[in-house]
């Protein structure tokens, strides 16, 4: 979170795009180990039943930065520019992490300093197990999914399909965001109920879950301008139940390989995103675009069918896959 803070403030010194670029990626650098991190520490501090519902607080609050970047943003712009908005990002990230480091307490469970040899070998053991590839690509494909168009395509869409204009789309980021934060917590809560009450498991959540995430987007393939908003906060809502699989292979694994376990499938749904980001851009610029620089509805629909579809197929590895002529059970 140092390497944050200071890419931050670089950023708000930037005089050029390589300025801009360099601390970009000091910023991603150092919030690339806070998601992972947070969740090997709750495997340290919490019974593995209770990593679900962990997990979805721990996913709602980091939802109130993407709530932040909507609405709030376009009203602190009307009291500073963007560079003092990420002055107010250098500071409140730096806070953090010295709030990290002098309060948060070390975790109850030691498993010793690991070395390289045993942090490679504890990869392998992950990336070979075949529960591991069961979970994976459904898991992978749906957040991938949810990170690459919430982020990058939902507001473009918002603008160029439903006709919004800034103001409407920020406001529709926002409520976006808003349900996006109301998915972690509410399927954290319902993966801990049921499975304390009724013994379902959090996998299976995750999938009713994903299943709705596809649904949502089978919807927004017919481009139902008219309820625009309402469809997108749904998308924000279903995308957020992949994350309910990272726990649920947490718990399949020893706690000193939860760890590894949520960054191969972390690692593999970014590089997917990216991809996915950057195939979703290919496939909509096929399509001319408008008189007023937007993009063509058509590639939109395309674009999104093209993910969809990835996703199902997904879904059909994960009930078909097969280890020895046996179903890999979770």
């Amino acid at each position: 979170m140092l390497f944050s803070a200071l890419g931050a403030a670089l950023f708000a010194l930037a005089e050029n795009i390589p300025g801009l670029i360099i601390a970009r990626g000091l910023i991603g650098f150092g919030v690339s180990a806070c998601l992972m991190a947070s969740f090997k520490a709750y495997v340290m501090w919490f019974p593995k039943e209770k990593l679900p519902l962990v997990n979805g607080f721990q996913l709602m609050a980091g939802g109130l930065g993407a709530l932040a970047a909507t609405q709030p943003i376009e009203m602190l712009l009307t009291l500073t520019d963007w560079r003092g908005v990420f002055w107010l990002l250098a500071g409140t990230t730096f806070i953090s992490a010295m709030m990290i480091y002098f309060v948060v307490p070390d975790g109850k469970h030691k498993h010793g300093n690991a070395t390289f040899k045993d942090a490679v070998k504890g990869v392998s053991l992950v990336f070979s197990n075949p529960l591991f590839w069961r979970v994976a690509p459904i898991t992978v494909m749906s957040q991938a999914t949810f990170l690459a168009t919430q982020s990058l395509w939902s507001g473009p869409w918002l603008r160029d399909v439903a006709g919004m204009a800034r103001d409407d789309v920020a406001l529709g980021l926002f409520w976006i965001a808003c349900s996006m934060i109301a998915g972690f917590l509410f399927w954290g809560v319902l993966s801990e109920r049921l499975s304390k009450l009724y013994g379902i498991r959090p996998m299976s959540v995750s999938l009713l879950g994903m299943a709705s995430f596809a649904t949502v987007q089978a919807i927004l393939i017919t481009q139902p301008v008219d309820l625009a908003v309402g469809v997108w906060m749904a998308f924000g809502f279903f995308g957020t139940s992949g994350i309910i699989a990272y726990a649920a292979l947490s718990q399949s694994f020893p706690s000193h390989l939860a760890g590894r376990v949520n960054a191969g499938i972390n690692l593999l749904a970014f590089v997917v995103a990216f991809a996915g980001q950057w195939l979703t851009g290919v496939i909509i610029d096929l399509w001319a675009t408008n008189a007023d620089g937007g993009y063509n509805p058509d590639g939109y629909a395309w674009a999104f069918a093209m993910m969809l579809t990835l996703q199902l197929a997904a879904l059909v590895w994960y009930v078909a896959y097969k280890k020895g002529g046996k179903t890999v059970k979770l």
